[in-house]
């Protein structure tokens, strides 16, 4: 470099040659003693490997010392940590072979590689005990359709067990064979015999069996080993598939360990097991239990130690326990962290001269500052940097964030890009990554740095040729590589770059400041250059599409990936599709506000705005007053600020246009390209196509994300127009932004919203309608409370009513919740009941009208505030009543009701009006009830009062009703004036006196037929001439006197005619005890028969009506009959029963003897009982059916007798005495 004084090359640094010979890859089943010499001279014991030896031959060591069936070893790392060479390096140990003069142990001992002495005494006891070491890697050993067999792990375990002992590992029948010359002597035998018998050796012509069947049969008959029959039948089974169990193979390796003796070991070292064995159960469930039963047959004699990746979920996709089992049945566990391989890359590749390590402490000591400036990520995730001059001089010419970062790309690599020759040959290693690197710039000076795509070439012929190609074809490019160069080309430096880091993003961002730091080569690089170097690449690599951009992240696309990008590209978006998922963000993403806030009265006010972009609607049906309108750089409208202006003032508009920058478009073109390419394109032929599928949906969500960002910036930086003005506006934030410019527009569009300067709710129309004086008790310093709205409704409604209209509470929401007023529904709610309690407004609702007086208050707020009725309450401007109508429905309700009334207020007059009449007109009515049972005076008064007033309750209408009073102002007067006596007869002792006059001409009326007294039919018709008045309010005084001389004659009268009436009561009791008393049983009657007629004589001494009094006589003659009756059908009911008595004896003596003759016993029975006759009682009037009789002749006794002896022989019957009663 330039300027620099005795610089130093990087080769020169290092205390070993950069350029020696060194194994990078380790390739299990390789064996150079120079390599091997080489690998045991400079394998590093980390602090890390020093604890994995320990535990490592203190688990061998129990199988040495002792028995054990634990004898499982599970080493696990990342790609590239060096567990393949761990793995070869216990190999060597193991068998302890001899290298180079020394045995592999020596190397260990010599060079003090092991700090803990009693791990090197385990150690070489492990060495010096006889071990066959099967090292090899499973994937190559393996059959190339062997995994589909259950049994393929213990296959393979056979096939090496076999080629260890010489045998035949492809064809286990072979080997079989082998093994059983061996076992009896006779293999040298064969394989000599069969040289001469073929030609060429055994070991050489095994693999061709089918060809050489017969010189196999030859051979054994020659050495007298099988017969032909049974050399063919051997060789017939042999073409049959191979099995073996798992136990039978333990068994084997027992048996060959039990033939050699001398405690002899078994180890079988399998190279990536984790990587053979995936996500298939079967092939775990082999592999365990081929180690299970090894050390349950072998007692510790037999060793499987696997390696295996150390993220399993992301190489073999195994989910869940299933891998947890199979590692759980490998009780000794390694694991190899990145802490190691960075040791071992330090002191293996890195360890400088001490001379070289001073000058690198003094140039970061200059350079610290530079170096942290130059090398800077912005992506959260942490990244190492050197920690102070001891680390640079260590790490140099590399940076410390490649060794993690390099892991993770190797790791990465090996998922994604790696070959099917990468897998079978081995791993690549970081230490092979780093030394071929450094080898490449070891001719440049100090200060030089590394850059990560150095690591490119060393991993290069280990891709597929989908990553690899994409690198060979960008040389060829002309606008990639104008001129043509081979190597060291910047534009595809930073695409191998992008290539390594592409399926790290969980790591590291690929966006430009990331992709700067990894391409820094040199401490002195002038940062701000080489990042427009490296964005002027990127463009021409996006440009030739061998990179995609997604927002601010590059990515590097595989031949398949340009593919398919060449075919999204290919797919139609229109304009009016990318407009419509920006107004989609916008509308629900950003700017979600849906309604603007009006900040008076704690927000109360919410306007709707129409949502536009370019001209687009975002929903269908917008018809707000107002609207926040957005312009892209698409819009035909331009950005001539004068135009922009005009738009705004016209279109009650906020006019967000967007600054010229088309970065959310085309995010958004893109991410609608991708989606309709998915929706279209289910499968494809690409092998990797539902990988790339998937890496798309993903691009997908992330071009949404950079859309939905650029576009909040962009709204942020956005020129605002309202009312026709351009708005300067300070808050950078969105929502803040368009809320203010909509705060603006408001106070313009809605200019009239101010007259609402108290904000009411329903409960203060509650409160409207408790209050009967509104104007008064609403004014506050001389102002009513919005009183600018209520004019401004009442004079809309007026309106229409000259127009003869009447106007629905649905137009005046329509009408006042819009431009210019805005006023919400609970404004709207209250105006409207406070000019009807005010007495502005009439409502009508179906045609009716509707007031205080016919509806109660809650149900008329109801019709005002439920939606339910805004169509149907119609209301007009209210025709106010006169003073005069007033005057004289005041003067009429304190005439006829008693009542003054103390409002002025139409509607309250009228209510209380209406409830006077309704209260009167019920009084009426119950009084029309009483004249139905008795003629009182005054009904025409009652019926014309009630009808007059049902009349005046009926109308709905204040006008209508003040004028209907007026009318009828002298009806009214007079009814009042005529109720006022029938009012006082009914609540007073008038109707008491009344009632008892009607009463005693009741009584007169049903007794005169037994009257004759000339007096008190005086008396009579001067009562009955006051009762038949029509006004007898006057005379009823005189009734006391009157009722009193009634009642004295009268009573006169009763005493008189009540000595006969209880004479004749008298004779009928005589009687009826005359005739009981013959009776036996007479006691049981006496009682109940003299209470009845107790019961007569004391009614008729308590009667006061002469008729009913005489009517007692008759009652006791009907008493009378009615006992000599019950008499008579006891005294037969007991004839009957001696009858019966008689003959039940007379049965029972005839049954005695044997003789039975009914008719005979019926002879006896009317002898010895009496015959009982009937007896009829009749009543002397019930024959006569008269009360006298005429008599003036002879001739008329002669008439009467005749007819009463027809009527006695008439009653006479068979076996029947008449009794006539008189």
């Amino acid at each position: 470099m330039k300027g620099k004084v005795c610089s130093m090359q990087i080769r020169e640094m290092f205390a070993k040659p950069i350029d020696r010979d060194l194994q990078g890859v380790i390739i299990v089943g390789q064996d150079e003693t120079a390599n091997v010499k080489q690998e045991l001279e400079e394998y590093v014991v980390t602090r890390e490997l020093q604890k994995h030896f320990a535990d490592f031959f203190a688990a061998y060591k129990t199988g040495i010392t002792g028995n054990t069936s634990k004898t499982g070893v599970w080493i696990s790392g990342f790609f590239g940590s060096g567990k393949s060479h761990f793995l070869k390096i216990l190999s060597y140990l193991l068998e302890n072979k001899e290298i180079a003069g020394k045995k592999a142990i020596d190397y260990f001992v010599d060079d003090n590689k092991i700090a803990d002495p009693m791990v090197l005494a385990d150690m070489q006891l492990a060495a010096n005990t006889p071990t066959d070491v099967v090292l090899f890697n499973i994937d190559s050993k393996s059959d190339s359709n062997s995994k589909q067999n259950k049994d393929a792990i213990v296959n393979v375990f056979l096939k090496v067990f076999n080629e260890m002992q010489g045998y035949c590992g492809a064809m286990p029948f072979l080997a079989d064979l082998e093994r059983r010359l061996n076992e009896e002597g006779k293999y040298e035998e064969f394989k000599q015999k069969f040289e001469e018998n073929y030609g060429d050796a055994w070991v050489d012509s095994r693999q061709d069996f089918d060809f050489i069947q017969d010189d196999i049969v030859d051979t054994l008959i020659d050495m007298d080993f099988m017969s032909e029959a049974a050399a063919r039948n051997w060789c017939e089974k042999a073409a049959e598939p191979y099995k073996i169990s798992i136990e039978d193979f333990a068994k084997r390796v027992k048996a060959y360990i039990d033939r050699k003796g001398n405690n002899h070991h078994v180890a079988f070292l399998v190279d990536e097991v984790g990587q053979y064995i995936g996500d298939d159960s079967n092939l775990m469930l082999n592999l365990q239990t081929v180690r299970e039963e090894l050390g349950k047959e072998c007692n510790g004699k037999a060793w499987v130690i696997v390696t295996s990746q150390q993220d399993i979920d992301s190489i073999t996709k195994v989910k869940g326990n299933d891998f947890s089992k199979i590692q759980g049945r490998f009780d000794t566990r390694i694991s190899l962290s990145s802490a190691n391989v960075d040791e071992v890359i330090k002191k293996r590749i890195l360890d400088k001269k001490d001379t070289a390590a001073q000058m690198l402490r003094l140039l970061y000591d200059q350079k610290a500052t530079t170096i942290k400036n130059k090398i800077v990520f912005n992506d959260g995730v942490e990244k190492k940097l050197y920690a102070d001059e001891n680390d640079f001089a260590l790490v140099y010419p590399f940076v410390p964030y490649q060794f993690n970062l390099l892991a993770s790309v190797l790791t990465s690599i090996r998922t994604h890009g790696a070959s099917g020759k990468h897998l079978s040959e081995g791993e690549r290693s970081m230490l092979a990554m780093f030394k071929e690197s450094a080898m490449d710039y070891k001719e440049h000076e100090e200060g030089t740095l590394i850059p990560f795509h150095a690591f490119y070439d060393a991993l290069e012929n280990f891709l597929d040729h989908s990553h690899r190609g994409v690198i060979i074809k960008a040389y060829d490019n002309g606008f990639i590589n104008p001129d043509h160069k081979t190597k060291d080309v910047f534009a595809i430096n930073v695409l191998k770059t992008l290539f390594m880091i592409k399926y790290v993003n969980n790591v590291i961002e690929a966006n430009i400041d990331n992709i700067t730091s990894l391409m820094i080569s040199d401490i002195d690089d002038d940062r701000i250059e080489l990042k427009a170097k490296v964005e002027d690449a990127l463009n021409v690599l996006v440009r030739q599409m061998l990179v995609q951009r997604n927002g601010e992240i590059y990515v590097f696309l595989t031949d398949e990936e340009q593919e398919i990008n060449r075919e999204i590209e290919s797919q139609n978006v229109e304009m009016a599709e990318v407009i419509n998922k920006a107004s989609e963000m916008i509308f629900e993403d950003i700017f979600t506000d849906k309604k603007y806030r009006y900040p008076a009265f704690n927000g109360r006010y919410a306007f709707p705005f129409n949502s536009t972009v370019d001209d687009r609607p975002y929903k269908a049906n917008q018809n707000y007053d107002i609207g926040v309108h957005i312009l892209t750089p698409a819009a035909d409208m331009g950005t001539d600020e004068t135009t922009l202006r005009m738009v705004s003032g016209q279109g009650r508009e906020v006019l967000v246009v967007l600054p010229d920058d088309r970065a959310f478009m085309d995010e958004i073109q893109r991410y609608l390209k991708i989606e309709k390419f998915l929706r279209l394109n289910t499968s494809s032929a690409l092998p990797q196509y539902e990988t790339i599928k998937e890496g798309k949906r993903l691009e997908m969500r992330e071009r949404n994300a950079n859309a939905r960002l650029y576009l909040s910036e962009s709204l942020k930086e956005a020129d605002i127009y309202v009312n026709g003005d351009k708005a300067q506006i300070n808050a950078k934030e969105v929502s803040t932004r368009i809320n203010e410019a909509l705060g603006r527009l408001i106070s313009t569009v809605y200019h009239k919203l101010s007259y609402i300067d108290a904000a009411y709710g329903e409960d203060d129309i509650r409160k409207v309608f408790k209050t009967s004086n509104q104007i008064s008790l609403n004014l506050e310093g001389g102002t009513e409370p919005n009183i600018h709205a209520l004019d401004d409704v009442l004079s809309y409604v007026a309106d229409n009513t000259r127009m003869h209209m009447k106007t629905s509470m649905k137009s005046i929401k329509d009408r006042f919740m819009k431009a210019p007023y805005g006023f919400v529904e609970d404004d709207v709610h209250w105006l409207v009941a406070k000019l009807f309690r005010r007495g502005d407004l009439a409502f009508y609702m179906n045609g009716s009208s509707v007031s205080t007086h016919n509806k109660e208050a809650e149900e008329i707020i109801n019709y005002i505030t439920k939606k339910s009725y805004v169509d149907k309450l119609m209301m007009e401007q209210k025709i106010r009543v006169s003073e005069k109508e007033k005057k004289v429905t005041k003067d009429v309700m304190k005439e006829l009701f008693g009542a003054t009334g103390n409002s002025d207020d139409e509607d309250t007059m009228m209510n209380a009006f209406v409830t006077y009449a309704t209260k009167l007109t019920s009084t009426l009515g119950e009084l029309e009830v009483r004249y139905e049972s008795t003629r009182y005076p005054g009904k025409h008064i009652v019926e014309y009062g009630r009808k007059l007033l049902f009349g005046l309750v009926q109308i709905q209408t204040p006008t209508e009703f003040f004028q209907a009073v007026a009318k009828k102002q002298d009806d009214l007067l007079d009814f009042a004036e005529d109720y006022e006596p029938v009012k006082a007869f009914f609540n007073s002792e008038q109707k008491t006196i009344f009632d008892k006059a009607v009463l005693y001409l009741s009584k007169y009326d049903d007794s005169k037929t037994y009257i004759v007294d000339e007096n008190l039919e005086n008396i009579v018709a001067q009562i009955s001439e006051i009762v038949k008045k029509q006004s007898p309010y006057s005379d009823i005084p005189k009734l006391p006197e009157l009722l009193k001389k009634f009642s004295d004659v009268y009573s006169d009268i009763l005493d008189e005619q009540l000595k006969p009436v209880l004479d004749s009561v008298y004779d009928s009791q005589k009687r009826v005890f005359d005739v009981l008393n013959t009776k036996e049983y007479a006691e049981t009657k006496r009682s109940s028969y003299s209470a009845l007629f107790d019961e007569i004589t004391n009614a008729a001494k308590g009667c006061t009506n002469v008729s009913v009094l005489r009517s007692y006589a008759d009652r006791a003659e009907t008493l009378k009959i009615r006992l000599l009756n019950e008499m008579t059908q006891t005294d037969q009911n007991i004839a009957l029963k001696k009858a019966e008595e008689v003959r039940k004896r007379l049965e029972a003596q005839a049954k005695e003897v044997g003789n039975v003759d009914q008719a005979q016993i019926e002879a006896e029975v009317q002898k010895k009982v009496e015959k009982v006759k009937k007896t009829k009682n009749v009543s002397i009037k019930s024959i006569t059916k008269t009360a006298s009789w005429r008599l003036e002749n002879t001739e008329d006794v002669d008439k009467y007798l005749n007819e009463l002896r027809l009527k006695l022989v008439s009653e006479l019957d068979t076996d029947t005495i008449v009794n006539i009663e008189f």
